[in-house]
Parts: structure tokens; sequence; C-alpha cells
């Protein structure tokens, strides 16, 4: 019995040392790279912050927003940059779920606000994700039941631009308007410059509200057209919509000049390496 026993505990033994080597030789799996942590805002300066939608701000499919490589364009000795933009809102929905007010409870005299929705206010009010305003600039509203059987008004885009103005004005926060990013549809060689009326729409809320407005529909078109449509593949990621790492780059790029070439170049003191006004006609008031 003894040599039996001897050799089942060998047996034992050798599986378990089979499967440590073969533990030992199987590849492990690496960890997803995590996102860098971003550093907390310093009080003591002032701040600028982005809000908008999934253009700004994107991390989904190879995708990303303009407003986080927007960042580099500033010395962070000087001014925070904060991107509050989240993918999905419409100046509707960047309101009703709050966003607009955490941001703004963030934000402090002297600060900045760049304001840019319009991709998702064109879609259903009242179905599906039911985040569409109200279209134009008027004061027209529209009474809705939310699923939790509260009623919703929904006002126009206009109406929440004007809110997201005079919000920021309250707080002495300096907010300037721009229309929303370019799509890579095209037509006999020419790039779609705009998706419905929004960036008439912003341009007139920005001249009716006397706060600056950079058109970077037109900006980020006229780019697109001088690169041709073949080389503008290469800025988005597998849809028409969201740019690829290279094109937000490229985007972030177009905001910082547009914001050199406003009225007195606001801003000026506070890009990276330091900055002369621009004159590109990209930023003014409309």
């Amino acid at each position: 019995m003894r040599p039996r026993r001897i050799s089942r505990t060998l047996l034992v033994v050798f599986l378990l040392c089979l499967c440590r080597g073969a533990a030992a030789q199987t590849p492990q799996t690496p960890a997803a790279p995590q996102p860098a942590p971003r550093p907390s805002p310093d009080p003591r300066l002032p701040s600028l912050f982005v809000v908008g939608d999934s253009t700004a701000r994107n991390s989904a499919n190879g995708a990303l927003g303009w407003g986080d490589p927007f960042a580099a364009h500033f010395d962070p000795t000087k001014i925070n940059v904060v991107n509050r933009a989240r993918a999905g809102r419409s100046s509707r929905t960047f309101m009703t779920e709050g966003l607009w007010d955490d941001a703004l409870e963030a934000m402090k005299a002297g600060d900045f606000v760049l304001i840019q929705f319009g991709h998702n206010d064109g879609g259903p009010v009242d179905t599906g994700r039911a985040r569409g305003s109200l279209p134009g600039t008027g004061e027209e509203t529209r009474e809705m039941p939310r699923p939790d059987g509260r009623k919703e008004v929904v006002y126009t885009y206009g109406h929440y631009l004007r809110q997201f103005i005079e919000d920021a004005r309250a707080k002495g926060v300096t907010p300037v308007v721009l229309s929303l990013t370019v799509r890579n549809i095209w037509k006999d060689g020419r790039v779609e410059r705009g998706s419905g009326r929004f960036r008439e729409w912003a341009a007139e809320v920005a001249r009716s509200q006397n706060v600056e407005f950079i058109d970077l529909t037109n900006v980020i078109a006229d780019r697109y057209e001088a690169l041709g449509q073949e080389k503008v593949k290469a800025l988005f990621a597998g849809d028409h919509t969201h740019t690829s790492p290279a094109g937000a780059e490229l985007n972030a790029a177009l905001v910082a000049e547009a914001l050199k070439a406003l009225k007195g170049n606001p801003l000026g003191k506070y890009f990276a390496g330091g900055a002369g006004v621009k004159k590109s006609g990209a930023g003014r008031r409309e």
C-alpha cells in the first residue's frame, strides 16, 4: 500500500508543478491605461470653463472632444481650464440635469465660460431621449410630461443660451458663445457648414446680449476645405460628428486662435508662451 500512496503523492506534486509552470508562461493581460488625473483648479487663479456636448468632451470609441487638448494652449500657472462639457447633452438637458448649476457653483467673479451647444438640440423634444429644445430664439414654450410624472416646460434654444449668459454675468463671469463644430458631411467638394440653423441662432443670441461670439462653424469649415475631403477623414473617429484626437487638437487650436482675435484679446495674458492678437476674423460680436 505504501508505494501506491507515494506514487499518488508524487503525481499530485508533479501536477501542481506543471500548473505553476504553465501559469508562469501564460502572458498576463495588461491593465487598461488609466487617464491621468485632472489637477484640481487653483482657487487663487481665474478659470476658463467649457460647457457643451460630446464635440467638446468625449472619450468613447477612440473619439476626443476639443475641450481636453484645449487646455494645453494656456499657462496653468495663470489660469485654470475646466472642461465641464458632457456627452449627449443639449442646451436644455445641460440645464435640466443640473450640470449647469454644478458648473455655475464652481465659478467666481473674474472667470470666463465658453458656451457651445447645438448638435443635440435638434433631437426629439418628447420622444426617445427627449433632449431637443424648441427651434429658434424666441420665448415659445411647450409643456411635456416626464417619465416620473412631473411636467417640464421646454424652451427654445435661444432661451437656454440667454439663461447661460444671464447666470454667468450674475456671478461676474464673462460668457463667450461659440457656434457648433462641423460634421464630416460633404457635397460637391464643400463641407456642411453647421447642422440646421444653430450657428445662425447662436450668433443672433450673442448679438442681442452683446457678448462675444466665435463663429467656429465657418472657421472649422474653412480649414476642412483647405485640407480637402480625404485628409479630413483622419480627423474623425468612425462617424461624421465626433473627432479623433487629431481632429480634437485641430479644433482646440482653432478655438484658441479665435479667442486671441476677440476684441481686446481678454484672455491674451493667459495663453501659454504669451499671445498677441491674431486678426483672423474668427472671433467678433455679431
